[in-house]
């Protein structure tokens, strides 16, 4: 809807003069958008595989009930879900000591772990009998086989489970890319698309903008930004959910009651 219609009737979901001027005015650079998804696809893909094995790694060990320590273990990851060190330490660690920055890891491996999937892999496969595993034992299987040839193929649910969640938030992420990324063809699409949204914000106040840009800009309401914005950003990722959806149900119900 153009800006005068929004002003005399308000939103509506069928406009009497429908325009693409908010789609034109993101995508004047197209180049800059695709370099957006590029960086985005590649984290959410890599970051989803990565995440996945070390949060169902961790949640196979902590199931085990021959693990020394493990109330020490689970507390401690426990604890992380509860207390963070802020941010200012988290950003000298990352920084300083990790060296994350203007690198495509700075933007997996912050979000690689985390307390709440491990969990619910853990509550999974602690709802499996434990006669698998000591079978398994018996005909001389390692640790690493049990898990790969056993615990996660009949963990299909919950590993699909915690797969939405970790594909979501690496998709939806832009404070890492605000925090860790300075280069721009490193930007994520969130962040890309977040910084021109205040830049278009930042030109409708500007009493003294270019004629070109105000015309521009007078048939454009905010709103119809971010709703462009919306359809731009959501429109793969939602592509996951028929996919996933006979296994997530049942993952998170089956890993969240057991404790």
């Amino acid at each position: 809807m153009t800006q005068q219609e929004v002003l005399d009737f308000g939103f509506r979901l069928i406009p009497e003069n429908p325009t693409f001027e908010s789609y034109n005015m993101l995508l004047a650079n197209p180049q800059m958008i695709l370099n957006g998804y590029r960086i985005t696809v590649t984290v959410t893909v890599l970051g989803t595989i990565l995440s996945v094995l070390v949060n169902s790694m961790m949640g196979y060990v902590l199931s085990r009930k021959q693990l020394m320590g493990k109330k020490f273990i689970n507390f401690y990851v426990l604890f992380t879900m509860l207390f963070g060190g802020g941010m200012v330490p988290w950003y000298i660690i990352t920084t300083q000591v990790y060296g994350l920055t203007d690198s495509i890891w700075a933007l997996i491996l912050p979000n690689l772990v985390g307390a709440w999937n491990i969990f619910l892999v853990r509550n999974y496969f602690n709802s499996m009998p434990n006669e698998l595993y000591e079978s398994a034992r018996v005909d001389g299987a390692q640790e690493f086989t049990i898990f790969t040839r056993i615990f996660l193929p009949l963990g299909k649910p919950v590993i699909a489970t915690i797969s939405l969640f970790i594909a979501l938030a690496y998709w939806n992420d832009w404070w890492l890319g605000l925090m860790l990324i300075n280069r721009d063809e490193l930007q994520p699409l969130q962040m890309l698309l977040r910084r021109m949204m205040a830049n278009i914000q930042f030109l409708q106040t500007m009493p003294n903008a270019p004629l070109e840009v105000q015309r521009m800009l007078a048939n454009v309401p905010g709103d119809g930004v971010r709703f462009a914005m919306v359809i731009l950003t959501t429109g793969p990722i939602i592509l996951l959910y028929p996919l996933l959806q006979k296994y997530f149900i049942k993952g998170i119900m089956v890993g969240a009651v057991k404790g």
